[in-house]
């Protein structure tokens, strides 16, 4: 957030961490309103003309498409159910959304009776961005710190700090270690991931780095680098078992140990490549 008024400065701000989901609804559903309004969702939700009605358009029963996939009802139209949504359908919504956003480019337009544009090409990519702009700037204002990834998953936001590590490339040119990095941590910040999708996600880091041990033996003669793999091994070593913890201490736990698996491997990798770099020159 940017400036900052006097009662968020003093701290008497009642909504100083953030909108209930009440208030964050209703913020929603007035930016998918523009959007509607400004045909980002007529390809596929059609629209309404006034000589032919409504004019249909990829999905022909919305209802229906939204009880097939994401199996719920009472979610559609927006407007008539938004003020009942739970944070769960509203996630839900976004990113059933983000599937059938596309934005207008060209169309012809309707001037009878001031009936509008009735736009015939579109753009899937540029809709999609312009949509997760617009739906992180909602999210934002969440006191549940969300943000809506280019993949169309509601994900949790990274801790505060750990930032600049979900944002940096991985910095690996072998492709089995990208692609596990990158499926771990978005299984652990999925919205909706279960303490045994955390857990796993956990595990798979830390085979990663079992897996780069050899390549870094041979690079390491400093006594605190070898320390990293001691403490993360050790430390694993001791507490894999935490189903044994109450739900809370095991949450703690793996998200600890997730940052920790994840800021190692980076500094590996980051050894590895430098490294490489020094021994060709």
């Amino acid at each position: 957030m940017g400036h900052k008024y006097y009662s968020q400065r003093a701290g008497t701000n009642p909504n100083l961490n953030g909108l209930p989901i009440e208030d964050t609804v209703e913020l929603f559903s007035r930016v998918y309103l523009q959007l509607e309004i400004d045909g980002y969702f007529d390809e596929a939700f059609g629209f309404w003309c006034v000589d032919a009605d409504h004019m249909e358009g990829n999905v022909k029963d919305i209802e229906l498409e939204i009880l097939l996939t994401i199996r719920k009802k009472n979610l559609w139209p927006i407007s008539e159910y938004v003020s009942s949504y739970t944070e769960d359908d509203f996630l839900d919504v976004i990113e059933f959304l983000y599937q059938y956003v596309s934005k207008p480019i060209d169309g012809t337009m309707h001037s009878y009776n001031e009936c509008g544009m009735h736009w015939e090409t579109f753009n899937k990519k540029n809709g999609q961005n312009l949509f997760r702009e617009k739906i992180n700037t909602v999210l934002e204002h969440y006191k549940n710190k969300f943000e809506l990834s280019q993949n169309g998953e509601v994900l949790h936001k990274p801790e505060e700090g750990f930032e600049q590590i979900f944002n940096a490339d991985v910095p690996s040119k072998d492709s089995n270690i990208v692609g596990r990095i990158n499926a771990a941590t978005t299984n652990f910040r999925r919205h909706g991931s279960s303490l045994d999708d955390r857990r796993q996600a956990v595990r798979d880091l830390a085979d990663v780095l079992e897996y780069l041990r050899p390549q870094v033996q041979e690079l390491l003669t400093n006594k605190d680098e070898n320390d990293l793999f001691n403490i993360a091994n050790n430390f694993g070593i001791r507490h894999h078992n935490d189903k044994q913890k109450t739900t809370y201490d095991a949450a703690i736990w793996l998200s600890w140990m997730f940052y920790f698996y994840l800021s190692t491997i980076h500094v590996v990798l980051r050894k590895i490549e430098h490294d490489k770099s020094k021994t060709k020159h």
